[in-house]
């Protein structure tokens, strides 16, 4: 986490909260509070206690919980009034708040992340700040205070059942704010009363409606859920790169990627998508390269090279002749494209992995937008209960403090359903793309497991590609929604529930798992890119320094000396050659190669087997961080906007 002091402050106002700002709080920037918003505040704790005051019956203030609605509190413990008993001088408005928090703090597993915490404890702040909660400014100061002073409450990852909203996690948060429970201050697990000391600060007593007012909403899958969809925005833009790594590694074909193809079916993400892909292959000379100037791989042999220098290559090249009774029908192709059939299939378009990127990226687009509307709402909404309008004109009580269900968290539990089922298939499609880069089947002409193997002995990318598929299936298996099995509570007073705290839960987990999968397609792509590249490029060199009659050495097919087709055979083979002579430099887009220099400065080309575990671990390390990807921008802004 970076130092809050070398963070601006978010001025937290409960209508204008971001969730960029959001983010900043998570990862330690302090907040302060709009006065404007303090009077609106104090202005709600006012009229509640005098309402309390007049002994009117107020759910959640002069009443018990859940079932516990229709106990009415009365002026003191009935215990007080058995003989010989001293009066205790309990409030039991305020116990009734303070035990709310010290029996709901029941989560249990592993604590949630700081910034989880943080963002949990600034979005319950926001909220607050809308004057329709009941909490006095001085508690509301009191939580604040805990948030910048780094003390970050021990909160359980299970418990929470998103209604009414995430009470016990909340729960969590507030028993610190007690002097209870436990907290984090500087890494040091402390319990709830020191971590206050250290800070400097004071236990909170709660009054009327504080308890409630703290532990009910939805600030942990609102946390979650936000801090989730801004690592899925930057995987997004991660998963088009890996993509167009992999395109041009495939030396694939561009026009499935043109403005005026998505205009016809203008879903806004697919079209993104389509442009994303377009900026960074811009400059490719792989892509859309003729079928004809693309060589197979074949495995290196100690006669495969004419020349010390190409001796060194790690593969052979080679090229099918198409003879001309093999033609028929098909002359006005090979017209078009010369008679050589190498590694890229003579096929007008790739396989759907590569093909409907834009449509499959772009719906995963379209359900994080979809998310991220929802979010936004929630951001700055009111999601305790009851609601308090103090400013309202009305004949009773309960027409100015209602009670009402904003609380349930479904709006989030649904849009983030929608993001859950998203990820396994933004996943599932890359690694479809990794697994056509290490099979020789669908790779068009690159060698198995992309590694030379001459000697029989080297597995490669063989099981980066296991690991990819295991992860994906593990997504599959966890991206059944959440929110479709409610399960009641509270002696049935609860009797449908959002479980939308397990589903933020489970999308914040498992987006840091589609990173992983995406790292093992672009450290995939990057060897499947210099083995194309190296390939086309071997055979420009050997063109320029050969004549027909030895460049046809890698033409296999040929007809012999003396053949009534060889003479065809060679003229044919001159065009071939003088293509290749003739051509640059073969490479990807600028942005594309950008990233790969990036990767390749960290994680250098398997030419012989070796140990990958720290290598993978570094290519993870480099998604996660966003070294790839700002590569990739940085020289996309470079090269100017993409046609």
């Amino acid at each position: 986490m970076r130092r809050r002091d070398a963070l601006n402050p978010i001025m937290l106002d409960g209508v204008s909260l971001t969730r960029a700002q959001l983010v900043q709080v998570a990862r330690g920037a302090p907040v302060t509070l709009d006065d404007g918003a303090l009077k609106a505040v104090a202005r709600a704790a006012e009229f509640l206690a005098e309402q309390v005051r007049r002994e009117e019956p107020i759910y959640g203030v002069s009443t018990g919980f859940g079932s516990n609605a229709d106990k009415l509190l009365g002026a003191h413990p009935l215990r007080d009034e058995l003989p010989g008993t001293l009066p205790s001088g309990r409030s039991l408005h305020a116990e009734l708040q303070q035990n709310l928090i010290l029996t709901h703090a029941v989560n249990v597993g592993e604590p949630m992340a700081a910034d989880v915490v943080r963002a949990m404890l600034c979005i319950r702040i926001n909220t607050l700040l809308r004057g329709h909660s009941g909490i006095r400014v001085e508690t509301l100061q009191a939580l604040t205070a805990l948030l910048n002073a780094g003390v970050v409450p021990v909160v359980p990852s299970l418990g929470s059942v998103g209604a009414s909203g995430d009470l016990s996690p909340l729960s969590h948060l507030a028993i610190v704010l007690l002097g209870g429970g436990e907290a984090f201050v500087q890494g040091e697990r402390l319990p709830g009363a020191e971590a206050l000391r250290r800070a400097g600060l004071a236990p909170a007593t709660l009054s009327y409606k504080e308890g409630l007012a703290l532990n009910n909403g939805t600030a942990q899958m609102l946390g979650m859920g936000v801090l989730a969809l801004e690592r899925l925005e930057r995987l997004l833009d991660t998963a088009d790169l890996a993509a167009a790594m992999t395109i041009d590694a495939f030396a694939g074909r561009l026009g499935a990627f043109a403005e005026e193809v998505h205009a016809l079916r203008p879903h806004p993400g697919q079209v993104e998508a389509a442009a994303r892909l377009r900026a960074l292959l811009a400059g490719s000379t792989l892509a859309d390269i003729p079928y004809h100037l693309v060589p197979r791989f074949r495995s290196w042999l100690p006669g495969s090279w004419d020349t010390a220098e190409a001796q060194q290559l790690r593969f052979d090249i080679g090229w099918d002749w198409v003879p001309a009774d093999q033609r028929h029908g098909r002359e006005k192709f090979y017209r078009r494209f010369k008679p050589f059939r190498g590694g890229k299939k003579h096929q007008p378009q790739d396989s759907y992995s590569l093909r409907c990127v834009p449509q499959v990226h772009g719906a995963v687009r379209d359900a994080l937008a979809q998310a991220q509307r929802v979010l936004d709402i929630e951001l700055n909404a009111v999601t305790d209960n009851p609601l308090v309008f103090p400013q309202k004109q009305a004949d009773h009580v309960e027409e100015q403090v209602i009670s009402a269900g904003h609380f349930h968290g479904m709006p989030l539990a649904l849009a983030l359903s929608y993001v859950k089922a998203a990820i396994p298939v933004l996943a599932a499609i890359s690694e479809r793309r990794l697994n056509k880069l290490v099979d020789p089947a669908t790779s068009d002409g690159l060698p198995a497991f992309l590694i030379g193997n001459e000697d029989g002995t080297e597995s490669g990318f063989m099981i980066v590609q296991y690991t990819a598929a295991a992860i994906v299936n593990d997504l599959a298996t966890r991206a059944h929604p959440a929110s479709v099995f409610s399960i009641p509570t509270s002696a049935n007073a609860e009797d449908h529930v959002s479980m939308g705290a397990n589903e933020a839960r489970h999308v914040l987990s498992m987006v840091e798992d589609l990173g992983r999968v995406l790292a093992l397609e672009l450290h995939t792509a990057a060897q499947a890119l210099d083995f194309r590249s190296d390939m086309i490029n071997a055979a420009r060199d050997l063109a320029r320094r050969s004549d027909a009659a030895g460049f046809a050495a890698k033409i296999q097919g040929a007809p012999a000396e003396g053949h009534r087709h060889r003479a065809v055979f060679l003229e044919e083979v001159e065009a071939l050659r003088a293509e290749l002579a003739d051509g640059g430099g073969y490479h990807p887009g600028a942005a594309v190669a950008a990233a790969h220099a990036a990767l390749r400065a960290r994680i250098p080309f398997l030419d012989r087997d070796r140990a990958l575990d720290g290598e993978v671990a570094e290519a993870v390390r480099l998604v996660a961080d966003g070294s790839l990807l700002a590569a990739a921008k940085r020289a996309e802004q470079g090269a100017g906007p993409a046609g």
